[in-house]
């Protein structure tokens, strides 16, 4: 037996915090009966679980890591009909969900998955998941920028912070610098530079957690090992 949210998220459905508010909401029924007490459980082999009417089954959990290509978005459809990330994947690969998001013009290392538990813990910021990116931007930065960065700093009313800065090479054209973050807030590399005035032209998320990029070409997928996947969720 498991609790009615872990199965959800186990299915793919939603991270245990969804689920919770799915079954709260109720939306969930146990073998047609609407559940919307928390820590019900439920046995997986012989309960029928819905939601909203629609019959949840547990797949078999897949772990892809991605090397997203700038020009596609991280959703599965787009109001402005822009090209997605899982035309990139196999048709059979439909329900899976990315782990985060990259933006539209962002690039690199992206997971995806049926797990919402990995996607919990790869997200929530209490787990502190470091990634690690590396960012073009136009100029010569200065080397207390990335102080400013690291000792973190209030913009729009949201407090960013970096918790490695480190520049890689500068020129009076670019730089490049590679961050370290932890927090995951909404376009927060973009965010720390524009706070200063400075224009990123190029961003790549080269690592998260221990998993890197690597060679990994750009527009293509790969599986995660047992060891990688047990790396991210220890």
């Amino acid at each position: 037996m498991v609790r009615l949210q872990k199965y959800l998220a186990e299915a793919g459905v939603a991270s245990r915090r969804a689920g919770e508010q799915m079954i709260v909401a109720g939306r969930v029924a146990v073998n047609g009966e609407t559940v919307a007490v928390l820590g019900t459980r439920v046995d997986p082999v012989h309960d029928r679980v819905a939601v909203d009417g629609q019959p949840v089954r547990v797949k078999r959990k897949l772990y892809v890591a991605l090397n997203k290509p700038p020009g596609l978005v991280c959703s599965r459809s787009d109001e402005f009909e822009r090209p997605t990330i899982f035309g990139l994947l196999p048709k059979e690969w439909g329900h899976l969900h990315s782990v985060g998001r990259l933006d539209y013009n962002s690039e690199g290392l992206i997971f995806l998955t049926n797990d919402g538990e990995f996607s919990l813990r790869l997200t929530h910021p209490r787990y502190g998941v470091r990634k690690k990116y590396l960012a073009t931007v136009e100029g010569k930065l200065a080397e207390e920028v990335l102080g400013k960065f690291t000792r973190g700093l209030v913009y729009q009313g949201d407090k960013l912070k970096a918790e490695k800065a480190r520049l890689v090479s500068a020129s009076q054209k670019q730089s490049v610098v590679e961050l370290e973050l932890a927090q995951g807030k909404y376009h927060e590399v973009r965010r720390l530079f524009e706070s200063q005035q400075v224009t990123v032209k190029r961003l790549q998320r080269v690592q998260i957690g221990k998993i890197k990029l690597g060679e990994l070409p750009q527009g293509k997928w790969r599986t995660l090992t047992e060891p990688e996947i047990k790396s991210l969720m220890c």
